[in-house]
């Protein structure tokens, strides 16, 4: 039997994501440890936060507690994971739009804190956790007011040595115009604590996160040596086309 259990949930599993800040004391969905595929489901027409998602991490949760005794599992909660090898496609499509050039329609407030965190970082404390003589819950994310999305798409410029220039619309036009958060815009969202996730709890027990930029580079150097990610189906959910994206630029000031 083995002595120590990680598992890496999610800030999904927050009953108050992404609506509410968070720490590792705030409540988590309700869900039975031996929940099924099927616990959770949600209507089609649900415009709500992921809850089926979450439920089911929050279940899987309690399953390993309830298996291996609290004190022997450490949860592992992150928000956005970037980094070379990323099959979900958030990082990889700014890198690719960045790299064509042109007007670049950003997203937002360029000085609004972001918190993605280090596939790599992640992995080097999930294993210092399995060193770890003591369990317990960690929200692991970049630490709060680092890095912001104008840092961000800056760095996605730099590194692709893109001569793109970034058009910035606010929040109010992307709405108007119906972008959907979260996937035409990678990373952007308007809710109040998609990023404002405490990670120090994290951070006291040995998390370290790369500036934002490394992990931007990494990811473009993995790209640009024929790095391909594995196939799934959310590689293509992400991405504004090119139409939508002019129609936006040509309601503002260029």
């Amino acid at each position: 039997m083995a002595g120590r259990y990680i598992y890496i949930s999610t800030v999904n599993a927050y009953r108050g994501w992404p609506n509410d800040p968070l720490t590792e004391s705030s409540e988590l969905l309700d869900a039975p440890p031996d929940v099924d595929v099927n616990f959770g489901r949600l209507p089609a027409n649900w415009d709500g936060p992921d809850w089926y998602y979450g439920r089911q991490k929050a279940g899987a949760e309690r399953a390993a507690t309830t298996a291996f005794g609290t004190p022997r599992v450490s949860i592992l909660r992150p928000g956005v994971i970037l980094g070379p090898g990323e099959y979900v496609g958030r990082l990889p499509w700014w890198l690719r739009r960045t790299s064509k050039g042109g007007a670049i329609l950003a997203p937002g407030d360029p000085v609004k804190t972001i918190q993605p965190v280090d596939v790599r970082d992640v992995a080097a404390f999930a294993l210092d956790q399995a060193l770890s003589p003591d369990g317990g819950e960690f929200n692991v994310t970049a630490p709060l007011g680092r890095e912001t999305m104008g840092g961000f798409l800056t760095a996605c410029l730099d590194v692709t040595g893109s001569e793109g220039r970034l058009v910035w619309a606010p929040d109010e036009l992307l709405i108007e115009y119906g972008v959907q958060q979260w996937t035409e815009l990678p990373l952007w969202r308007t809710h109040a604590g998609v990023w404002n996730v405490d990670s120090t709890r994290a951070q006291a027990a040995g998390l370290r996160c790369r500036p934002l930029a490394e992990t931007v580079a990494a990811t473009w150097e993995w790209m640009q040596s024929g790095g391909v990610p594995v196939e799934h189906p959310r590689w293509t959910e992400h991405g504004i086309s090119t139409e939508r994206e002019e129609e936006i630029l040509s309601k503002l000031s260029l």
